[in-house]
């Protein structure tokens, strides 16, 4: 390693996750807060893996034509490396071109983990040409003001802040750029709050606003005691109610909700697009599966009517108990308490001819966790034999691995639609119509 183990680097590409490539040696090297075109010093931080070192930036030698001043000041390459803030990894990057990185990403991963060709790769966007990462309307020119919930950590001080990429060092911010005004004007900044995990401040799109406080978790109901896993404290619930078009959900103000101010809406018209309904039954045994409140599951009934048949399957039983509140006027929904891998994996072991009938009819609507459904999920459901498939993702390599998953099964990759959801961040949503 060269003298401080600083080096002088030329990005050549983006990676998943947020960071960039630089080769160094031979060996792959990965640097955040920076961009392919640019030429950087860095200094080598992690050589613990054979393949890839990491890297931190400390000096843009040669920006390339698409860097601006970033968004957060917080974030910015101003800082030491490990006092920048964490949450707004592309904010350095114009808002075009960091649409078109995300683009590259999905590409890369559809070719590398789904094993797809490059003319189906060329093909694969809606229209049938290539895809594109879309905007979402209304969104500000540099992509600020759409977070409707942050949560912020608390130092071992009280003091509030994002983690720094990549460490559990709290960062005091004056500023959240990235949220809404409404959820800035609600932050503490500059409260302590000792003894707290974390405070979440969410703000709905009614105009309601909370600032929650999250306790450490305990052991055996005392803290530090040895030899228990920590639990969370129970929290009492604190009920909030969000709109999507003309439809109200009732969810936990801690519960999981889209976080852009318009991606409920603009994830429900993307589903409902991607729902082909030539091939539609609503009197089959459609399936929302990781169904949260019930959101895509209302989007599929507000389109094909108040007697579609669908069960909404949710882990979370607060969620469930939401779900079912708000899909309460379809009288085929269902929503379910289970864990998806638990419940297809009998539904496809278990089920009777009848119910095989109604299942291959059926449509399957997934939006798994960022970690995607996995084998088993995709298994039990493709051995369902299902009429069409839509999958919503967050996470693109999670995606193209569920992806070859379902192709092994006979269930090809149809269309892809992506969305910046996620402004100023490494992160993209995606729709996939599968289809046998």
């Amino acid at each position: 390693m060269p003298q401080k183990d600083e080096v002088e680097l030329d990005i050549i590409n983006v990676a998943h996750g947020g960071v960039f490539v630089a080769r160094h040696e031979g060996r792959v090297v990965f640097v955040p807060d920076t961009m392919p075109g640019e030429r950087v010093r860095a200094r080598v931080a992690d050589t613990a893996h054979d393949r890839f070192w990491r890297a931190e930036l400390l000096e843009v030698l040669e920006p390339a034509a698409e860097r601006r001043e970033h968004v957060w000041d917080a974030a910015s390459v101003r800082r030491a490396p490990g006092q920048r803030a964490g949450g707004a990894e592309f904010g350095h990057i114009r808002l075009d071109h960091q649409r078109e990185l995300k683009r590259r990403v999905i590409e890369d991963a559809l070719q590398r983990t789904a094993r797809l060709d490059a003319d189906t790769i060329a093909a694969v966007g809606p229209d049938g040409g290539r895809l594109t990462v879309e905007a979402v309307p209304g969104e500000t020119e540099d992509g600020t003001g759409w977070r409707t919930r942050v949560r912020l950590q608390v130092g071992r001080d009280g003091t509030i802040g994002p983690f720094a990429a990549r460490t559990h060092t709290v960062v005091p911010v004056t500023g959240l750029p990235l949220a809404t005004a409404a959820v800035e004007e609600s932050t503490p900044f500059g409260q302590r709050f000792p003894g707290a995990e974390s405070v979440d401040i969410v703000a709905t799109g009614l105009g309601a606003t909370h600032v929650l406080v999250n306790d450490l978790p305990e052991a055996n109901g005392k803290r530090g005691t040895r030899g228990r896993r920590p639990a969370r404290p129970r929290r009492r619930p604190v009920p909030i109610r969000e709109r999507v078009g003309e439809r109200e959900f009732r969810l936990d103000a801690r519960g999981f909700w889209q976080v852009h101010r318009e991606a409920a809406a603009t994830l429900t018209s993307a589903v409902r697009s991607a729902v082909d309904e030539a091939v539609f039954d609503p009197r089959a045994a459609n399936l929302d599966l990781y169904g949260g409140v019930g959101l895509l599951a209302a989007a599929l009934g507000d389109r094909f009517g108040p007697t579609t048949r669908i069960t909404s399957v949710e882990s979370d039983e607060a969620a469930t108990d939401d779900a079912a509140e708000n899909l309460a006027e379809w009288v085929g929904a269902s929503a379910v308490t289970a864990r998806v891998e638990h419940f297809v994996t009998a539904l496809a072991a278990d089920a009777s001819a009848a119910e095989r009938a109604r299942l291959r009819a059926a449509t399957v609507v997934l939006d798994p966790p960022r970690s995607g459904a996995g084998r088993d999920v995709v298994q039990a459901i493709a051995s369902m034999r299902p009429a069409q498939i839509v999958y919503v993702a967050c996470d693109p390599v999670a995606l193209a691995r569920d992806l070859a998953y379902f192709a092994e099964r006979g269930y090809p990759l149809r269309s892809l639609r992506a969305f910046d959801l996620f402004p100023n961040t490494h992160h993209v949503e995606a729709v996939a119509t599968l289809t046998p």
